[in-house]
């Protein structure tokens, strides 16, 4: 049985790990997996008293609430933080006057001493708190370090050895300031959080159903492919559907990313979760809500979380092992060097407090997941959904893209433009491509047939054998007739051209024309300044035709006559030359993107097999989003690089700084400077996260 339960409080990746820890080993769940993006908890579990006891773990785990998944959603406060910051702060900033102004006399004295350990006590009685309930929770079931040794416990032990040594207002320095850091973190986790549910509103709460007896207001689920609806003035399209009548202009943004408005008309096809800005129209339903674009972005956003990049992996793992080995270091700089030098155990205390303090891993384990969850955000914003942070890395190092051509480099709309050889040709094709799931199947679904084709064999890659009215049919490539032994005399033409053949006599040929994608040319030229190396293109076509359609288009290579079998044999050598991104859009597309190392499917023609078996999905069907996203998946990289390098690069010279001030005795250096090497490395790192956040271009 599996469980999602909607939480709140749940503000950073080590958190988050170490309440799916404890969830794990509770009897009977076989899998958790908490996610502070998302603020949910997937379980897997045997038994309703395993959920009962995983339920209450996840109640008791710091300061988690589970929320009710039917009560509106309330906005989050953070009154009790600001009050007890700014409380402490007063306090803080009393004392710092007395200290410059005050004298030394001994009342004064008092006074401020008393001041700073009401600002300790306002700013960190929380953090004492939590200490207190994580050393309780460490020792249930067996002991578990990583939840003892956490950064509560780690800012205790150093405000409070603080105070030990007489250090007053170092010991409230270090609380403030850690509260105003865990808060500046919080807005922080929830500006990226924020920006994430605004793309989920994307998703209409009702639709209007045309009836018999007039209109109903239905939910979108309840949908059905066929439905008519009205979609008026400032509606969002509930679902997939096709515009029946009238003319309007369509809000993309949600999926494309794009400002501008889109014209339509009837007989356009319409996304779920674009909005009406025009005149209101009738649409009647090509899919249901489940399989339509809005559901597919939603489904990928809410999952992309759980998918982690290495850096993300073992950043998670190395906090667990990390934080009690730091401690034991802390413990062994307290104790070891004093016996060397006369026992002088207080003068070593305080480098011991600070290199337990610098060395905390926060900003490492709050910046690394949220630079990924914010480029796999502004991803989304510019109509690129991916399923997991993991794909950023590999998409960031591509040098090699390959595309299938009809439906992803062309528009995939499929019309008859020419029919010689008489009345039958025609409608012979159209009575055998009934049958066909080829995307050139669509043009003839229009064409009114007389004839029923029977036992129908669809030959992968070259078209249908069949019997019409006791006749051997052919409709195909013209290796279909020629295998069959029919005598064909190919003609070059940039349109596809199909061959009918009847009882092994050619009958006729029939032309179907597709059109290169708007804007194709411009986005492969943006993909190649990103980086990739060569841009190739797979197909059944012939070479000739091929060569006529992607005409103008910077394109490297055209690998023709291509069988579905040999799609993905000849993606393995491309692989050889880079990393490799393929892009196509229908069911034979599939095995070439399981052979790739990144790939991506077109969302809104793409096919549901093509959209599961790809890494990326395209959801407005806009190839000028790619290179987009190969610049976000860069950046990402970049940021996630700066982070870790930046964080580990000044708490090394900090640590090595207190630790040679002591040895030589030439300075020491304030424990707040050590809590600038852990809230401020944190803060910057956050803030240089937050950079994904800018609009791709």
């Amino acid at each position: 049985m599996e469980k999602v339960i909607k939480i709140k409080n749940l503000d950073c990746a080590a958190c988050a790990a170490e309440l799916s820890e404890e969830l794990q080993e509770i009897e009977g769940v076989n899998a958790a997996t908490a996610d502070f993006i998302n603020q949910r908890v997937s379980l897997s579990y045997e038994s309703a008293e395993a959920l009962e006891k995983a339920i209450g773990v996840i109640a008791g785990f710091e300061e988690v609430e589970i929320v009710d998944g039917n009560a509106p959603e309330k906005r989050e406060s953070r009154l009790k933080e600001i009050l007890s910051i700014a409380i402490s702060a007063a306090f803080f900033v009393a004392g710092l006057i007395l200290t410059i102004f005050g004298g030394d006399g001994r009342l004064v004295f008092c006074l401020r001493v008393s001041f700073w350990i009401a600002s300790f006590l306002a700013a960190g009685w929380e953090v004492g708190f939590n200490a207190g309930k994580n050393a309780v929770r460490a020792f249930k079931g067996g002991f578990h370090p990583s939840v003892l040794l956490d950064e509560n416990l780690l800012m205790l032990v150093a405000a409070v050895g603080a105070i030990a040594i007489g250090e007053y207002m170092e010991a409230a320095a270090v609380v403030l300031l850690y509260q105003i850091g865990e808060l500046l973190q919080s807005v922080a986790v929830g500006s990226s959080r924020g920006a994430i549910k605004r793309l989920m509103e994307m998703k209409s709460d009702s639709a209007i159903r045309l009836t018999d007896g007039g209109q109903e207001e239905v939910e979108p689920e309840a949908l059905e492919a066929g439905d008519l609806i009205l979609i008026r003035r400032g509606d969002k399209v509930p679902v997939d559907c096709i515009m029946t009548e009238g003319e309007s202009e369509l809000d993309t943004k949600s999926l494309t990313g794009e400002s501008y408005l889109r014209e339509v008309k009837a007989g356009d096809e319409l996304l779920a979760g674009c909005v009406n800005e025009g005149n209101a129209f009738s649409a009647r339903v090509l899919r249901p809500y489940t399989e339509s674009a809005v559901a597919k972005v939603l489904e990928l956003v809410e999952n992309s979380s759980a998918s982690k990049a290495k850096p993300e992996k073992f950043i998670t793992k190395f906090a667990r092992i990390y934080t009690p080995v730091v401690v034991l270091l802390a413990v062994l700089i307290a104790v070891i060097p004093p016996l060397f030098q006369n026992f002088n155990f207080a003068e070593w205390l305080v480098p011991a407090i600070e290199f337990l303090v610098i060395s905390c891993p926060c900003a490492l384990i709050i910046s690394v997941p949220l630079t990924y969850f914010s480029g796999v955000g502004a991803l989304a914003r510019v109509g690129v959904l991916t399923k997991g942070a993991v794909w950023l890395d590999k998409l960031a190092a591509v040098k090699v893209a390959a595309f299938d051509k009809t439906g992803t480099l062309t528009e995939g709309k499929f019309s008859v433009a020419s029919a010689e050889g008489g009345e039958n040709v025609l409608l012979y094709a159209a009575a055998a491509e009934k049958n066909s799931s080829h995307p050139l199947a669509q043009a003839f679904a229009t064409i009114d047939t007389p004839y029923v084709a029977e036992h129908v064999e669809e030959i992968a890659g070259m078209g249908i054998a069949c019997e019409i009215g006791g006749n051997h049919v052919l409709v195909g490539s013209s290796r279909l007739l020629r295998g069959h032994g029919v005598e064909v005399e190919e003609s070059i033409s940039d349109m596809v051209t199909v061959y009918v053949a009847e009882n092994g006599v050619l009958l006729g040929k029939i032309g179907i024309s597709d059109m290169v994608r708007p804007g194709a040319a411009e986005a492969l030229s943006s993909l190649k300044k990103t980086g990739v190396k060569k841009i190739a293109v797979l197909t059944g076509d012939t070479a000739e035709r091929a060569a006529e359609t992607l005409k103008g288009l910077p394109v490297d290579e055209v690998c023709a006559r291509l069988l579905p079998d040999e799609k993905p044999l000849r993606a393995g050598e491309l692989k050889q030359e880079g990393t490799l991104l393929y892009v196509g859009d229908g069911i034979n597309d599939t095995p070439v993107m399981a052979m790739s190392d990144v790939s991506a499917a077109m969302g809104g023609l793409g096919s549901d097999a093509a959209i599961e078996a790809s890494d990326f999905v395209l959801a407005g069907d806009d190839l000028s989003a790619l290179p987009k996203a190969v610049r976000g998946a860069k950046k990402t990289r970049k940021i996630v690089a700066e982070n870790i390098v930046f964080s580990i690069a000044v708490k090394i010279a900090l640590m090595a700084v207190s630790l040679a001030a002591t040895a030589t005795g030439a300075f020491a250096l304030p424990i707040w400077a050590a809590v600038f090497g852990d809230v401020g490395v944190m803060l910057l790192a956050v803030l240089n996260s937050m950079r994904m956040r800018r609009r791709l271009s």
